[in-house]
């Protein structure tokens, strides 16, 4: 990696580090350098309550080298297969309302800067480098907090968009682990929550009868007939019989197949407001949204570009098969979660520049005063990343 980029500033070329490339990300789009990371994989040391590994590895892979240990890392990502530098890269969320991303599990790094050299982050760094952007050097090792690898048990239930269940306290919020597939205009959808094993049925969330699981699970899929304004009643619960297991084994992406995406993460206590918004815009734009959407929520983080930046989140994802033209839909989603104070997921679509990055985020002035010390000569930048940040130079 050292000679890489080494090569690149001999020449004048741009590096851009690539992952697994999971997402489409514009943040990796160059006409120079790729640096391709996948080789760069496995772990260097387990301690006690933190592990070290290498930028390239998976993140499937070392939650198998951790379980090894009895340890685990505490989140439950939709990109297992992305790799732990692209993760952090971009601020990807783990769906738990207690931990956060992997990037707030970062607590050392190392990294080949814009010379070319192989430096230890200090502790005032790690803020900036926990969503990094790949624009202040190539990471090469991280250490990241772990806990201990305990069982959990997942359970799942049909419930509505109700407010009851959207609200900050509710039922997205207190389980360590959750997940809501939500269908628009209809507001039908499914909960899915990993906690501690319980020794007894819990109390129906907002109370209702139970419907059965089949008949409304097919429906999740497929276009309401009427509007979901119309359809917002109390909540509709069914609980399975419980499955236990480690977290990340159980609450999996429901779509495991790779898709083209926009996701929005918007304050906490707008979410409700938030889908009533999307989901009569959509209506009001004969903008139909095919597959559904998945809420989760959680803490706010303190890296300076995470998408959660200082305030506790809600996630909203909106994907569409790869290949299907989504411009329009795309925009519409943008359009109405932007203006509910929404920040894009760096890994996804959106259409941000860099007046936009500066009213949104309060430390960006601290990330490209970073930036101007790693890498004052913009080796690690793109079109897109000139667009987001700027590109001027000291």
């Amino acid at each position: 990696m050292v000679a890489a980029v080494r090569r690149a500033a001999e020449r004048g070329h741009t590096v851009r580090p690539v992952g697994s490339g999971w997402s489409d990300s514009a943040l990796v789009l160059t006409g120079d350098v790729h640096l391709d990371c996948s080789a760069l994989t496995g772990i260097v040391a387990v301690g006690a309550e933190t592990v070290r590994v290498r930028a390239g590895a998976s993140i499937t892979s070392v939650q198998a080298a951790l379980a090894a240990h009895g340890r685990m890392l505490p989140l439950v990502t939709h990109a297992p297969a992305a790799t732990v530098a692209g993760a952090v890269a971009t601020g990807t969320h783990g769906g738990s309302t207690q931990w956060g991303s992997l990037s707030a599990l970062v607590t050392g790094s190392r990294l080949v800067d814009g010379g070319g050299r192989l430096r230890t982050a200090d502790d005032s760094e790690l803020d900036g480098l926990r969503v990094g952007l790949g624009v202040l050097g190539v990471l090469t090792e991280v250490t990241l907090r772990t806990v201990p690898a305990v069982e959990g048990e997942i359970r799942e239930e049909i419930a509505h968009a109700h407010p009851e269940v959207l609200a900050p306290g509710g039922p997205l919020d207190t389980s360590p682990w959750t997940s809501f597939e939500l269908h628009l205009p209809s507001g039908e959808g499914l909960l899915r929550r990993v906690g501690p094993p319980l020794d007894r049925e819990p109390e129906p969330v907002g109370g209702g009868p139970v419907e059965a699981l089949g008949r409304v699970a097919t429906r999740i899929g497929h276009a309401a007939s009427t509007q979901w304004s119309a359809q917002r009643s109390r909540p509709v619960p069914r609980f399975d019989e419980a499955t236990t297991g480690l977290p990340y084994d159980l609450l999996r992406d429901p779509h495991p197949a790779r898709a083209e995406f926009t996701e929005w993460a918007v304050p906490r206590e707008a979410l409700d407001t938030a889908l009533r918004e999307l989901g009569a815009a959509t209506a009001a734009q004969d903008v139909e949204i095919k597959r559904p959407i998945e809420v989760r929520t959680g803490p706010a983080e303190t890296g300076w570009l995470h998408p959660a930046h200082g305030r506790p989140t809600a996630w909203i994802a909106v994907r569409a098969s790869r290949g299907e033209t989504q411009g329009r839909l795309f925009r519409l989603v943008g359009s109405v979660l932007e203006g509910m104070g929404g920040r894009p997921h760096w890994g996804g679509r959106h259409d941000w520049t860099a007046a936009d990055v500066a009213l949104a985020y309060p430390r960006l002035t601290d990330f490209l005063a970073l930036r101007e010390r790693i890498d004052p000569d913009r080796r690690f930048t793109g079109d897109h990343l000139d667009a987001l940040l700027g590109n001027a130079t000291s």
